[in-house]
């Protein structure tokens, strides 16, 4: 028996490879670290049970005691919020401690898959471009907290390997881009746009979308990488089965669109007319907001990846209509 611990594994992308886990490997050992002080986020894990949950604080007595089984270490915990201003708890979370998981797995020969962030490309001057080169790291601007302390992470682990130090039998680092999807309803502000306008759209009422004021982009053009959670999951499931397989690769669909087009999809996922209303962005955020992001997927794809991503349409109708529109809508 197999034993995968997810860490954050109660929260969004988290709680979604969890339960992908327990269907993927149902005679192994699935186990999940995280807090559960933030209202119902325990109902993320009601529909797929694993068999252990352990808190932050007993982590390394855990992993002492499961290092003979232990295959992975899925670590999704860490502060995501993009909106966090306290850096000292951004650097404790996302470096430190990721810091520590990764060095217990080089020591006992594990391997260790880890959460990074699209928003570690700042602005996206650079592009976005998975290179995990100590040059192109370097060049990167983010423009938060959260992102900072990711591309912190990431560049450490670019260093130690620049220095020949020993590294986790298979490490690799995840750039998610625009996620969404079912298990995310915990997040407040951080809710994915479609979540958001969903319960005015369900009721074929006009959902807000902000103005544009880049004269490339029309009034809701704005475009994103939207990429569906359960993509995500299955990315980290192929990493699983093919442990020959490390680096820092984006996790995205590939193919950037416009708000305007997401709007348009939860619209025909209820069934009701396009209503959208067009407001002014605010003043705080007009000169730093991001007209275009998406993922660079080449290197995802030439490591072998061959599993298609959703498109837009498909992930937010199996959103919408297997969870949104749901009595319960967990995964």
């Amino acid at each position: 028996m197999k034993t995968y611990l997810v860490t954050g594994g109660a929260g969004f992308i988290g709680s979604n490879i969890a339960a992908a886990l327990t269907i993927k490997y149902p005679n192994d050992r699935i186990a999940i670290c995280d807090t559960y002080d933030n209202g119902d986020k325990w109902r993320n894990n009601v529909k797929h049970l694993v068999d252990e949950f352990i808190t932050p604080g007993e982590i390394f007595y855990w992993l002492e005691m499961h290092s003979d089984t232990l295959e992975a270490i899925i670590h999704m915990g860490g502060v995501a919020s993009t909106t966090e201003t306290n850096s000292n708890l951004a650097l404790e979370n996302n470096v430190s401690f990721s810091k520590v998981l990764r060095n217990w797995c080089i020591e006992n020969k594990k391997r260790f898959i880890y959460a990074s962030s699209a928003s570690t490309y700042g602005a996206g001057e650079h592009g976005f471009d998975d290179d995990d080169s100590l040059e192109y790291l370097q060049k990167l601007r983010p423009l938060h907290t959260q992102a900072w302390s990711q591309c912190a992470f990431d560049y450490y682990i670019a260093r130690t390997k620049s220095f020949g130090e020993l590294q986790p039998l298979q490490s690799v680092g995840l750039k998610f881009f625009n996620v969404y999807g079912p298990n995310e309803y915990h997040k407040a502000e951080q809710r994915s746009v479609a979540l958001q306008i969903f319960p005015h759209a369900r009721e074929g009422l006009a959902v807000k979308l902000f103005k544009s004021y880049n004269k490339e982009y029309a009034d809701g053009g704005q475009l994103r990488d939207f990429v569906y959670v359960k993509d995500c999951a299955n990315v980290v499931l192929w990493l699983l089965e093919n442990p020959q397989v490390s680096g820092l690769f984006n996790v995205g669909s590939g193919k950037a669109r416009s708000f305007k087009d997401l709007a348009e999809a939860v619209f025909k996922a209820v069934n009701k007319p396009t209503n959208i209303h067009y407001i002014d962005m605010p003043e705080a955020i007009k000169d730093k907001y991001q007209y275009f992001t998406e993922a660079k997927m080449d290197r995802l794809l030439a490591a072998g990846y061959d599993i298609p991503f959703s498109t837009l349409e498909e992930g937010i109708a199996d959103y919408v209509q297997n969870y949104l529109l749901q009595p319960d809508h967990y995964l």
